[in-house]
């Protein structure tokens, strides 16, 4: 039996993307259609064709129609301040345990980029809950979420962390904000014991005072790291590292509460995992 390519449908989210790798998300709608400056494409067009398709707008300009990738709708977020890059949270997904079903907390919710990707990890059975002290940015950060379908996983709440988080027992909690070493006491009453803790600061001066707050509340099994990733050109006769490269984007640091009996925990390094 032939296999049947899937096709776009109305409502899925499509990518757009040019032979100059210019792209654009939309949200496929009957009678609507995308303007561009090499021209004009309408969704009528789009819907009902296989994913993979290469289309022309009304001026000849050819587009792939493509199903968008988290990384793709993560650069694509509408933003006032700077992202987590797609490089970082997929490390921070894999390592904080995140997936189907979690109940995760967010302290920061910027532009929401990183809600979003929470959002995807968690799927229709999990849900997170995210907290902004700025009114402007949670405004901005649902209008994000609602754009991908992706709000009804979300709770936004409007509120200063240093009172304390609403929920009890969580699986995961992900930080980003300026001074994460002020509020381990809240992280340490909200998670579950065992969970995940982790967030992402600029400097090491933060991560000094971090792991001495993380000490004095009970966290073990600290990792710090940084992702480093370099692109190639993908030219056969001429490959070679990009002309750029983003290089330091923040540290990353990883711990979780425990129930002591007194006994501390050494630090434990990659030797100590490598012997």
């Amino acid at each position: 039996m032939d296999y049947e390519w899937q096709k776009a449908q109305p409502g899925d989210l499509a990518q757009l993307v040019g032979l100059s790798h210019k792209n654009f998300i939309i949200r496929l709608t009957p009678g609507d259609r995308l303007q561009t400056h090499r021209g004009i494409l309408y969704h009528d067009d789009l819907i009902g064709i296989p994913w993979g398709s290469e289309v022309s707008s009304h001026l000849g300009s050819s587009f792939f129609l493509l199903q968008p990738a988290l990384s793709d709708l993560i650069k694509e977020t509408k933003r006032t301040t700077q992202i987590i890059f797609p490089k970082d949270i997929g490390f921070i997904l894999i390592t904080m345990g995140i997936g189907p079903g979690s109940r995760v907390l967010e302290a920061g919710t910027g532009s929401g980029a990183m809600t979003t990707a929470l959002a995807f990890a968690v799927g229709e059975q999990g849900h997170v809950t995210t907290y902004e002290l700025r009114p402007e940015m949670q405004q901005l950060a649902q209008k994000n979420l609602s754009r991908l379908g992706l709000q009804d996983r979300v709770t936004f709440i409007l509120r200063d962390i240093g009172d304390g988080f609403n929920e009890r027992g969580v699986d995961a909690l992900f930080m980003d904000i300026p001074r994460p070493e002020d509020y381990i006491p809240q992280v340490r009453t909200t998670l579950k014991p065992g969970g995940f803790f982790g967030c992402i600061v600029p400097t090491v001066n933060q991560i000094e005072r971090l792991l001495n707050a993380l000490q004095r509340e009970d966290f073990a099994f600290v990792e710090i790291c940084e992702i480093m990733l370099r692109y190639y050109k993908p030219t056969a006769e001429r490959l070679r590292p990009t002309d750029r490269m983003v290089a330091h984007t923040g540290y990353l640091v990883f711990a979780r509460p425990i129930i002591t009996s007194g006994k501390a925990l050494e630090p434990k390094t990659l030797d100590d995992e490598l012997s």
